[in-house]
């Protein structure tokens, strides 16, 4: 799974610690392969319920090392007496890391109650047979998938389609599968990205799990760049705890800074806070500490974005595509081409001096259909960086602060505007405040799990009305300094 630190210490339950050979860059990349560290495998092995169970057949899919099934078996052994056994059946495609899986399943064999199988090949075939054979034997799972796109015609697509499995990544496919191998009433617990929880892309996913398992616990880690430091990570990943056949009732919800859990902290959450029993796309939110009072509490957000009167759509530009036509510094003929480096600190800056990007793009007849009149609108940054304050990063874009009659978005931005047209200036400046606001932030994290914000998401957040958001961009033409705190404060102490 591609969120995952590849840590080159590897610590065996009943040895010293071993140097894991680690896999080649490129060979990680084709598999979507990153190894699981110790302590987050060992927290993964206490989430199961295993006291009341005598005899345990474990399925480890994706098992790379087997750092999950070691630390799964050591805690077996702690807590299961003579006559019980342990079965671990370890999945692995990839033959380097199959060297290292071998002897390191072999080893926990010396306990006589254990007994261990590395099924060498492709998982998403084995399973979907067994599957098909109605072969649903294991009474637990524990996963590190890989984390990996999966095209609409490729053979694990059509694979995974032929037993009722319809999703576009491998990470959500091994988890589906492994799912569907289980008992009923047995458990499984991944790590994985958290982009499952919310978006179109991942709807059947969702239905898929939410109709056969109950959600037991979610554990969130609060800080990427500690927990994964070595990895350019773009999502974060959860370890989700799930039942297979049981009856849902309230979630644990529990987080820590990072993969050491020296800070872990857990709550008790109705079911309803994380699937909105109204919600047809069955969006998996984690409630945020911080979100207090919550949006979903007030009933004055209950508009979409489409009931206010405005649009968002994707800056149309993509540069690459329109190379011949772009300027360093604007010319005459040329109009502004925003990128979102150009907005600093919640203002925009343009033209930009030694600037990396293109300041401008020729307007003829070949760019015209991809530019917008020049007027007020609001943009969104796409992307966020991994610790920024806000995912939502809103900017007013004010016709006074530029010179021609038209305007470019470059790809990486989220445009509002009507018709492909300006809005309001009241308006405009009340979406700046209220999608800037805390409250709105906290609320798009409890469902969005990466750094990108799409027009999608933007689409799926609830809004004040329409003299709602005016009222709010009135306030900041009176208080055009106003801080975060006071914007907060506006946002959400409105009734």
């Amino acid at each position: 799974m591609a969120a995952l630190s590849l840590f080159a210490l590897d610590e065996r339950a009943d040895g010293p610690i071993q140097l894991a050979e680690p896999a080649p860059e490129t060979r990680k990349a084709e598999l979507g392969q990153f190894m699981t560290p110790t302590a987050i495998a060992a927290f993964m092995a206490e989430q199961f319920e295993l006291q009341n169970i005598s005899d345990v057949i474990l399925l480890d899919a994706g098992a790379g090392q087997g750092s999950l099934s070691t630390a799964f078996a050591t805690r077996w052994k702690s807590m299961h007496k003579f006559n019980d056994y342990l079965t671990i059946h370890a999945y692995e495609l990839d033959p380097k890391m199959i060297e290292i899986l071998k002897p390191r399943l072999t080893s926990l064999e010396s306990d006589k109650r254990i007994s261990t199988e590395v099924v060498d090949g492709d998982f998403i075939a084995k399973a979907a047979a067994k599957i098909r054979s109605s072969e649903r034997i294991y009474s637990h799972a524990i996963l590190n998938p890989p984390y990996k796109k999966i095209g609409s015609g490729s053979s694990a697509r059509q694979i995974m389609s032929s037993v009722g499995i319809e999703t576009v990544n491998l990470y959500s496919g091994f988890v589906a599968l492994s799912l569907d191998m289980l008992k009923d009433g047995g458990e499984l617990v991944a790590i994985i990205p958290r982009s499952f929880c919310n978006g179109p892309y991942y709807k059947s996913f969702r239905k898929f799990l939410l109709d056969r398992a109950a959600i037991q616990s979610i554990h969130l880690f609060d800080s990427r760049n500690k927990a994964f430091a070595d990895d350019d990570v773009l999502q974060e990943n959860v370890i989700i705890r799930l039942k297979k056949g049981a009856r849902q009732g309230e979630v644990i919800i529990s987080r820590s800074t990072d993969a050491s859990f020296s800070d872990l902290t857990s709550d008790r959450v109705s079911f309803e806070r994380i699937v909105h029993t109204k919600d047809i796309e069955q969006f998996i939110r984690i409630p945020s500490q911080s979100v207090e009072p919550s949006l979903s509490s007030k009933s004055i957000y209950s508009n979409r974005i489409q009931d206010v009167g405005v649009s968002v759509s994707t800056g149309p530009i993509v540069d690459f595509r329109m190379k011949k036509h772009l300027q360093m510094e604007p010319l005459p003929g040329s109009v502004p081409l925003l990128y979102p480096s150009h907005f600093i600190d919640g203002k925009l800056v343009w033209p930009r001096p030694n600037f990396k990007k293109p300041n401008a793009i020729a307007e003829n007849d070949e760019t015209r259909r991809w530019l917008f009149p020049r007027g007020f609108y609001v943009a969104v940054k796409r992307f966020s960086s991994k610790e920024e304050n806000r995912r939502i990063v809103a900017t007013l874009i004010d016709p006074a602060d530029l010179p021609t009659s038209s305007i470019g978005f470059e790809n990486h931005l989220n445009v509002i505007h009507i018709g492909k047209g300006p809005l309001p200036e009241d308006l405009a400046r009340g979406l700046v405040v209220y999608l800037n606001a805390k409250i709105v932030d906290d609320w798009f994290r409890q469902f969005n799990g990466h750094t990108q914000v799409n027009a999608t998401d933007l689409r799926s957040l609830p809004f004040p009305s329409r003299e709602r958001l005016i009222e709010f961009g009135k306030w900041s033409t009176l208080f055009p300094d106003a801080t975060q705190n006071e914007i907060d404060i506006e946002v959400a102490g409105a009734e």
